[in-house]
């Protein structure tokens, strides 16, 4: 049986991106974005508080869903599809749609005078800090692709392990267990880490995703107690962004300590409210579900390319030019779903099943 809640938080954390990824022209500790206007702590506290759980999320949920696709295709099956469906998406966007983001970057940051089609030359050869704020080689937000198709061949091998030892994980586990599995995060946070992403802490909550969260179990025992875990998550979030961008005293660890208790308590969180208050499915749900993997591929194109074109017309009122993008960018990258959607070779490209009934699912 589909989990409902899963898809709808699936698509509501994608729906962040556009906001999240417009806030970091303005951020305050002076990060490399392809766009950047100047530092401004009340838009750099929009990335800070969702920041520390919002992608972990998505990571979360795909390690549910390999379960449940799990219990009904084989490793062989499911592996060949994820290749297709992450691989293919990861190279065209990284080719295709990067180069576009990179060009306004290079344009905007560094005075760039050629067209876009030479400064493809300037993409593929140049390779700096990875970031394409400088005009070079990137892979932008299609990290995330990457990371997770990486995390399901680790995830295979320690499936298999798993079951080669015949080891088997309780049905049902104490909540206290629950709370506390988040301790680790600060140090697992450190290994692997590529520009703050880290491939071993996204595959430990990959793993927990399909191990724990993916039992009704558990998952109803969350959601008796999802206003509790809510309450100690977002006061985690809003004390983090005060220590990191308002407070004039640095306290670093209480600020790691914020950080990833935020980090945890939101993700139970937020899964014991998709349990509890997401688990439905209407005509809206199945229309984003649809759609969500091409807004996460699409999104970030136009984004930079409406901060871009409003960055003088709008430069002197910084609350016009952070909503007016991001408006821009819901509604145009919305329409170009549906234009690829209906064309069967960016489905392919995109890693979408088209049909010819108008019915389009990841």
């Amino acid at each position: 049986m589909r989990k409902n809640y899963i898809d709808n938080l699936r698509w509501m954390a994608i729906l962040l991106l556009i906001p999240y990824h417009a806030a970091m022209a303005w951020n305050v500790w002076q990060e490399p974005n392809y766009i950047f206007f100047e530092g401004n702590q009340i838009i750099s506290s929009i990335i800070v508080f969702l920041n520390p759980y919002f992608m972990p999320l998505l990571f979360l949920l795909a390690g549910i869903s390999t379960k449940f696709a799990l219990e009904k295709r084989t490793v062989k099956q499911y592996f060949s599809d994820r290749a297709k469906k992450l691989l293919v998406p990861f190279i065209f966007g990284t080719l295709f749609l990067m180069p576009i983001m990179t060009y306004f970057a290079d344009k905007f940051n560094f005075g760039y005078n050629g067209n876009i089609f030479q400064h493809y030359g300037v993409f593929f050869t140049k390779f700096t800090d990875l970031t394409g704020a400088d005009g070079g080689f990137s892979a932008g937000q299609f990290w995330f692709i990457l990371y997770l198709f990486v995390i399901l061949i680790i995830a295979i091998g320690v499936i298999a392990l798993q079951k080669k030892l015949s080891l088997n994980v309780k049905k049902d586990i104490p909540l206290w267990l629950i709370c506390i599995l988040g301790v680790p995060l600060p140090l697992l946070s450190e290994l692997l880490s590529i520009g703050g992403k880290s491939l071993v802490e996204y595959t430990y909550i990959f793993l927990i995703g399909y191990y724990l969260f993916s039992k009704d179990t558990v998952i109803i025992k969350i959601a008796k107690h999802k206003w509790i875990f809510l309450t100690i998550g977002l006061a985690t979030a809003i004390l983090n962004v005060y220590l990191f961008i308002w407070s004039d005293t640095k306290f670093q660890i209480l600020n790691i300590i914020a950080k990833y208790i935020s980090e945890w308590f939101m993700l139970i969180a937020l899964l014991g409210i998709g349990k509890g208050c997401l688990n439905f499915k209407i005509k809206l749900s199945v229309y984003m579900s649809q759609r969500s993997f091409a807004f996460y591929i699409l999104h970030f194109v136009w984004v930079v390319l409406f901060q871009y074109l409003m960055a003088d017309v709008l430069q002197n009122n910084t609350i016009l030019l952070y909503t007016v993008p991001v408006l821009l960018a819901y509604c145009t990258t919305f329409i170009s779903c549906e234009i690829c959607l209906r064309l069967p070779f960016l489905c392919s490209f995109m890693g979408i099943k088209y049909s010819n009934k108008k019915h389009y699912e990841r």
